[in-house]
């Protein structure tokens, strides 16, 4: 294949494991209807055990570039935790993928969620058109309101204005806008382009045709839908039929003795009205590659950042909370009325004049079959969809599903392979991963080694069927994964030597990639609260 391959990086926000529907493949089990996505995976490959870290934007400091993010200056969130801790800012000692690819002649675009800057207000270097995004267009921040969100810019021009100024404004339709207008009107030089779609990601709006066209879907509730999605799973050999699914999480209760039936179904009606306004964006994207001529020889890749969110606002701060400064909270809607914070019943989620998340009941759905959430290292917290579709690239492997064990440092590499673009001899840090490409055509996976992860504290290591995994600050714990997946049956104490051994492996490796220990962290913050007390 003489002429290189385009990249579409497509990043779905705080989608769990089993959310995708596939309206006709049932791709990971879930119902909500996604049928371009659905597309893809059958004229592409899943991976079914393909892992993240557990938050947001270190999660995108790794995808894009081929490091651990503690490497690039963000361990926890675009936070800067002051001297001792993380910038909370994508540094100088890593280059971006999109950096590599432009300086090797591709045409790089973005759109979409950045959060990867601690500094948002002012043009620095951990600015996307600072870190080779030739285009851009999306918020710098992290959340936000899907009809005003904050921090809208337009290269470095803010056009916040612009969503308070179009009653119809919807980030991600606006989103896919950019992506399509870019790719319509690109001309014939190859191109990377990162799609980076807030969605599904909290506060639950959704236009509401797209929450009625659900109505009713969940009225079952969560144990029977989780239920649905788990066997769903076993019958399209996602999920092994001797391998037992995690019970209902311990702090939701059974749906028949859950309050608020009824607000409950809505918040799960709108965060599925949501996934399904992404998968259709997708879609416009895909259709425009099409119509390009460019579909069979775009390397096309979707996932998530880590799995579903449990986290809730506590109720009723509205205008206080953005007064505070926290900036994704607006303090009003568009035309001035009150913003509902957090987990009030009496206010349907939906519309702008709501700030919820759908909770921990319907996390746990998202998350089936394994148990916690985004935050931990255990796979409900890391596990995320994958899907890569590249016709020209991947032969006759259509529709196949791939268990090889790959994580995001492994996509930069991926992208250098596919492409023969060489990474930079001046790269202050090498790369961490290894190219999935093998992995892609059927080849033997990569060789055993050690895949590593931290975030707050909660840590793991996995190395071939083993893996090491704590909750912070409790124990080790050790999991089968061949056996166990769902790490059901912690086997440390059978097994002290591997205990040991990967524990030490994990220790040199946050040693040697800057891992702050979680009590520091911590330290720091009672430190800085003091002082702006």
């Amino acid at each position: 294949m003489s002429e290189r391959p385009n990249i579409v990086l497509v990043l779905a926000d705080d989608l769990g494991y089993a959310d995708l529907g596939y309206a006709d493949l049932g791709c990971y089990g879930g119902e909500i209807e996604t049928p371009n996505l659905d597309a893809l995976a059958a004229n592409g490959i899943r991976m079914t055990r393909f892992t993240t870290t557990a938050r947001c934007s270190p999660s995108r400091a790794s995808l894009l570039t081929g490091l651990h993010p503690h490497q690039t200056g963000i361990g926890v969130l675009n936070w800067n935790d002051g001297p001792g801790g993380y910038p909370g800012s994508i540094n100088d000692r890593c280059r971006t993928v999109a950096e590599v690819l432009a300086a090797d002649g591709y045409t790089t675009y973005m759109a979409g969620k950045w959060h990867l800057s601690h500094d948002s207000d002012t043009p620095n270097p951990s600015w996307p058109t600072r870190r080779g995004f030739q285009h851009y267009y999306g918020t710098l921040a992290g959340c936000g309101s899907y009809f005003a969100p904050v921090q809208l810019m337009r290269g470095e021009e803010n056009v916040t204005h612009e969503a308070l100024e179009d009653p119809g404004y919807y980030f991600t339709d606006a989103v896919t806008d950019a992506a399509v207008g870019y790719l319509s009107n690109h001309g014939d030089s190859p191109f990377f382009c990162y799609v980076a779609y807030t969605a599904p990601h909290f506060p639950l709006h959704a236009r509401e045709s797209d929450i009625e066209r659900g109505r009713g879907r969940y009225r079952d509730g969560w144990d029977v839908t989780r239920e649905r999605r788990i066997t769903k799973m076993r019958e399209l050999g996602i999920l092994d039929a001797k391998t037992e699914a995690s019970p209902r999480d311990p702090d939701v209760p059974a749906w028949e003795e859950a309050g608020h039936r009824d607000w409950e179904e809505r918040k799960m009606e709108v965060y599925a009205a949501q996934v399904e306004a992404m998968d259709r964006g997708i879609g416009r994207i895909v259709e425009t590659l099409r119509a390009k001529g460019k579909l069979d020889n775009t390397l096309f890749v979707f996932l998530s950042d880590n799995g579903g969110c449990a986290e809730e606002f506590p109720p009723g701060l509205g205008s206080e909370f953005a007064a505070k400064g926290f900036r994704v909270v607006p303090g009003a809607t568009r035309d001035g009325g009150a913003v509902h914070v957090g987990p009030q019943p009496e206010y349907l989620p939906g519309g702008e004049d709501t700030y919820q998340m759908y909770g921990r009941g319907w996390a746990n759905v998202s998350n089936a079959p394994f148990r916690f959430f985004k935050r931990w290292t255990h796979e409900g917290g890391i596990a995320s969809p994958f899907i890569v579709h590249w016709p020209a690239g991947l032969g006759d492997r259509a529709g196949t599903i791939s268990a090889a064990s790959h994580y995001l440092p492994d996509f930069l590499p991926t992208v250098l392979e596919a492409t023969g673009v060489s990474y930079p001899d001046d790269a202050p840090l090498p790369l961490e991963g290894v190219s999935m490409l093998g992995s892609w055509r059927g080849q033997t996976g990569p060789e055993e080694r050690c895949q590593f992860y931290e975030h707050i504290g909660n840590a793991a290591v996995r190395r071939g069927q083993w893996k090491l995994v704590r909750e912070y600050p409790a124990d080790w714990e050790l999991y089968d994964l061949g056996a166990d997946p769902t790490e059901l049956s912690d086997v440390a104490g059978e097994h002290p030597d591997v205990v040991r051994e990967l524990a030490r492996e994990w220790a040199r490796w946050s040693a040697r990639c800057g891992v702050v220990p979680r009590e520091r962290i911590l330290e720091l913050a009672r430190w800085g609260l003091a002082v702006r007390g």
